[in-house]
């Protein structure tokens, strides 16, 4: 991992702080992602106290606004990107918890848990498609089937039904992108990392929690940097076994369809976005 930066987006806390740690070890730059300053700062500085080089950078997913200003920023600051870790989230939630929306006016699941990776790895392509990189989609097991005539569940709401709906949408765009990209040298891949890992989100949730952050950060690791799977992409993966999706994921019609709504909601043209 020397001299590649990574971006690992929701990395101030969970697995994604462990990937953190973990990659500045290994001599990567990595760039921290997160929502609160003092948290990213001092981990960063953690990274740096043991011999690595970490670079912070804020963001709130729920602003597609946000998003667009973190790539401006890794754009301006970094000049190359090697990998890039979407792992930023945010769970099922209480089951009394109402619908909420995102700054945009988005079913706010669907706006942080895809369509701001959407958004972050279209304006980040051309300096991933330059170091021939790797993107990885942290998605889930827990994947439900879109209807596109009621994306943002305006009609039946429920928030596992809307994060694994969310979920199925990294999978399907990991999917789309891998073909599109398939001449490029970049790889794009998909995984379930573990089962209820031992993170706030999911203590948060009222889940107790089965797998470890370790396992996870492993799994998610092995798709990010395994010499292994150099040139493997449109792959999704169970822990570091290669799996199947939700039979949505390979449905032609389903990939236009997302492809086309998630151009439509982050106001990008797929001209200009690749």
């Amino acid at each position: 991992m020397k001299n590649r930066v990574v971006l690992i987006t929701g990395s101030t806390d969970g697995v994604g702080r462990r990937l953190a740690e973990r990659l500045g070890q290994a001599g990567a730059t990595v760039l921290i992602h997160g929502r609160d300053a003092t948290r990213a700062d001092l981990l960063c500085e953690a990274i740096r106290s043991n011999g690595g080089r970490a670079f912070p950078h804020l963001a709130d997913f729920a602003s597609l606004g946000a998003v667009r200003t973190l790539a401006a920023h890794v754009q301006r600051d970094h000049g190359r990107l090697d990998i890039l870790i979407n792992n930023a989230g945010i769970g099922v939630g209480r089951p009394e918890m109402p619908r909420e929306l995102s700054r945009d006016g988005h079913e706010l699941r669907f706006a942080v848990n895809y369509l701001a990776g959407f958004l972050l790895t279209r304006l980040l392509l051309p300096a991933l498609v330059a170091s021939k990189g790797r993107i990885v989609n942290v998605a889930s097991i827990g994947q439900h089937p879109l209807d596109f005539t009621d994306i943002m569940l305006s009609r039946a709401y429920s928030g596992r039904r809307a994060y694994c709906q969310s979920k199925l949408a990294q999978v399907i765009f990991t999917f789309d992108l891998a073909d599109e990209l398939a001449s490029t040298g970049v790889c794009v891949n998909a995984l379930h990392p573990a089962t209820y890992m031992d993170t706030t989100m999911v203590r948060r949730d009222g889940i107790q929690p089965v797998s470890s952050i370790d396992e996870g950060a492993d799994a998610i690791l092995h798709l990010a940097a395994a010499t292994e799977l150099a040139g493997q992409t449109g792959l999704y993966f169970d822990g570091r076994r290669p799996a199947r999706a939700d039979p949505q994921a390979y449905d032609a019609t389903a990939r236009k369809l997302l492809r086309a709504l998630s151009f439509e909601l982050t106001g990008l043209s797929p001209t200009s976005a690749s």
